[in-house]
């Protein structure tokens, strides 16, 4: 005799055992249209495939790390460049802190960054301002290579 827990999974009648194959079929016919007939692993043969893996190799040897080496570098002179753009007046030390850096692995740098973007608190009461005129790639010294042509041509 069928409990009543049978009896409600399985209903007189009824075929449990057919359902989960009406579902499953669509996803069968799925992989098997979806399967490739026949599976290549390159689409180059002989000759050509051994000059393709040999340029993959040089670029892999020999490029990849100049290419590593430039973009860590570029990246590591950022702080650098945004403190002379800003005119920070401690831009030598945050070149010296991002040359630390390259040679430490980087990790001086995210100091760097953040002592490039601070302003300094206690330089503009010492000197005041905050914001150095004289760093530049030499745009102070042109001025005064000027000045000391007009004076020597007067003397």
């Amino acid at each position: 005799m069928n409990t009543f827990r049978e009896t409600f999974r399985n209903p007189p009648g009824s075929t449990m055992s057919f359902r989960p194959r009406v579902f499953a079929w669509p996803f069968v016919m799925l992989a098997w249209v979806a399967s490739p007939a026949q599976a290549h692993a390159s689409l180059f043969h002989g000759e050509t495939l051994d000059a393709i893996a040999n340029g993959i190799s040089w670029v892999a040897i020999i490029l990849a790390p100049i290419i590593g080496i430039v973009a860590f570098w570029l990246v590591h002179i950022l702080p650098e460049k945004i403190a002379e753009k800003k005119k920070h007046p401690q831009t030598r030390a945050i070149q010296c802190m991002c040359l630390l850096s390259l040679v430490f692995g980087g990790l001086l740098w995210p100091f760097a960054w953040l002592w490039a973007y601070s302003k300094p608190v206690l330089y503009k009461a010492a000197y005041g301002t905050d914001v150095d005129e004289t760093v530049g790639h030499g745009h102070g010294k042109k001025e005064e290579k000027e000045e000391d042509k007009k004076k020597g041509g007067q003397a």
